[in-house]
């Protein structure tokens, strides 16, 4: 009997990341073809919260040692990327199914003008990536007194 994975929202996947490519209009414009150039194996999901004084997003990335996740900012797009390892086990006679996708993987989110690049920070723990993005401070409106 052959190995088969089953990939069950590999199509999904696929529309998914031609679309992307097809409404990326800033990638056209400035000639940024980074976003086509990164291919992966599989999407991590993926919940942002925003909270009054920060955003936080939490991806889900069993299985990825923390060392293998890059988290970078540029231009306003918070971009994550790293890598589930492959396991190279020559005894795939006990396996009739594989369904836990292995590679790389690569997400990218535009943040707001109110988002502090400076002050990202990251954590995993139980194979979930915590981004932590604190808003800047705003400043406040100042009222001018009219004299008459």
């Amino acid at each position: 009997m052959a190995l088969v994975r089953y990939e069950p929202w590999n199509l999904l996947n696929q529309l998914h990341t031609e679309l992307d490519r097809f409404f990326d209009t800033g990638a056209r414009l400035t000639g940024d073809n980074e976003t086509n150039l990164a291919t992966s194996d599989w999407v991590p999901a993926v919940d942002i919260k925003e909270e009054p004084d920060r955003f936080v997003i939490h991806a889900d990335v069993p299985g990825v040692d923390p060392k293998d996740i890059e988290v970078s900012m540029e231009n306003g797009v918070l971009s994550i990327k790293g890598e589930r390892e492959t396991e190279n086990k020559e005894e795939r006679e006990g396996y009739k199914r594989v369904e836990r996708v292995r590679g790389s993987f690569y997400r990218r989110f535009s943040l707001p003008d109110t988002a502090d690049a400076s002050n990202i920070s990251a954590k995993s723990k139980n194979g979930v990536l915590e981004i932590v993005i604190p808003k800047k401070e705003q400043v406040q409106p100042k009222r001018i007194q009219v004299e008459g």
